[in-house]
């Protein structure tokens, strides 16, 4: 993905390549856009406007709900252990913490939009009395087939990210939120792991908190092995198992989400890179568009932009 944020007013900046051109407007090129949205509950939410023609993300996380359409060509994931499509007016929703990666089912490639709620705007989309606790929704099937929802989602993602009236944009917003929960949230609250899956769980919280707390200095796998008494293929058959990928893409993925913040705050992209603990600023960018599909620069730029346009409610 690529990056571009805005406020609520938004402030849009393309991830423009050699040669110029608008993005979402060329078949075989990636176009990326995104957009930051002020407002919402107190909270910003990030919207993505994207044309994807060769690039496969790299396995990822998000710590929000990701609800995208698609609405030209065919996207494929991995996702939970599948290999899934998404065709034009699909919608497709990974939850938060699921590992999958993303891209063109063929060679045309495919755009989308997409959205990303935490977990407490998606359950309060839906809670019916005030103070209530928002439960988490769960989808058994990411990829659902609901045309009609799907033009909802096209057409409140374009409400927000224009910003003329914001009250249009919250309000289509939670309808479609609503309206998704309603329709396709499993009934009940995920099945209770079988006692493996747990275990496994249990080692790859205490490795990821180990290399987030090392995160400049990690420890080698041998070390984590063997101070959990288990043997370095266990650990990572545990690790991936829960984590949908390996300790080393997870910590740099860990590492790009602890610079995206530091970005935010205005640090540069090489101060940020150092601070993570890449090796150097080409490191960071690397792993950057792998993730997030956009330069350190670029969303750096487009956030610093955002935050001097973005008005208050």
């Amino acid at each position: 993905m690529t990056r571009t944020a805005g406020g609520s007013g938004t402030s849009s900046r393309p991830d423009r390549r050699p040669g110029g051109g608008s993005p979402l407007d060329t078949r075989g090129v990636d176009r990326t856009l995104w957009t930051r949205v002020g407002g919402i509950q107190g909270v910003p939410l990030d919207l993505l406007t994207a044309r994807i023609g060769r690039r496969h993300y790299a396995p990822h996380t998000h710590d929000e709900y990701a609800i995208g359409v698609t609405v030209d060509g065919t996207e494929t994931m991995l996702y939970r252990g599948e290999r899934i499509y998404s065709a034009a007016g699909s919608v497709v929703v990974v939850e938060p913490g699921e590992a999958h990666t993303g891209g063109p089912a063929r060679p045309e490639g495919f755009a989308y939009l997409c959205l990303y709620p935490a977990a407490e705007l998606l359950g309060a989309a839906t809670t019916a009395e005030a103070g209530q606790a928002p439960a988490a929704p769960h989808f058994a099937h990411p990829i659902i087939d609901d045309r009609g929802l799907g033009e909802a989602l096209r057409l409140a993602h374009h409400a927000l990210r224009l910003g003329a009236d914001p009250l249009e944009g919250e309000s289509r917003l939670l309808g479609v939120l609503g309206t998704l929960v309603r329709r396709h949230a499993a009934s009940g609250p995920k099945a209770v792991p079988a006692h493996h899956r747990a275990e496994a769980g249990r080692i790859a919280r205490t490795v990821a908190t180990r290399l987030s707390d090392e995160l400049t200095a990690p420890p080698t796998l041998a070390e984590v092995a063997a101070d959990l008494g288990l043997s370095r293929y266990q650990l990572l058959r545990a690790f991936r198992d829960a984590m949908g990928m390996p300790p080393y893409a997870w910590l740099a993925q860990h590492r790009v989400a602890r610079a995206r913040a530091l970005l935010d705050a205005g640090h540069r992209p090489a101060e940020a890179a150092t601070l993570v603990g890449f090796a150097d600023q080409a490191h960071l960018t690397r792993w950057f568009r792998r993730v997030l599909g956009v330069t350190p620069g670029v969303y750096r730029n487009s956030v610093q932009d955002s935050t001097s346009r973005r008005p208050r409610f």
